[in-house]
């Protein structure tokens, strides 16, 4: 895809996962590889950490890489709210990191709405309530 997409204008947006998002500031610590997570994930939080690597490598595309809270409902409500951030992982003011697959939606429509100057092309955010 990001072949096909090369020196185009068209975005590419990525559905990244949580768990290649950074526990820490000096990003030496991925949610991956902290104790607890889940081992049955962590192929999959392997892999999209190295799509996100191969994607980093490319000025050509104009590509985002949006990883989700941690804990991503199929069945959560829309509620038309969500918090962005970055690199780092996040949690809201009672300590969760969750987000509906409709608001994450919304954030994504969001972003491509956004003008040129103020959208994340080259750059992961992550989306959380």
């Amino acid at each position: 895809m990001v072949d096909i997409l090369s020196g185009t204008d068209t975005r590419l947006i990525v559905v990244g996962g949580a768990g290649s998002l950074y526990l820490d500031a000096a990003h030496t610590l991925q949610l991956s590889q902290s104790e607890g997570f889940p081992p049955e994930f962590k192929p999959l939080a392997t892999a999209m950490g190295e799509s996100l690597a191969e994607l980093r490598k490319r000025s050509d595309v104009k590509w985002t890489y949006v990883s989700p809270a941690a804990d991503f409902r199929a069945d959560g409500p829309r509620t038309g709210e969500y918090a962005l951030a970055g690199e780092e992982f996040t949690t809201n003011a009672d300590g969760e990191s969750a987000v509906s697959y409709a608001d994450y939606a919304i954030a994504i429509v969001d972003e491509l709405s956004k003008a040129p100057a103020d959208a994340h092309i080259g750059e992961r955010i992550s989306v959380r309530w």
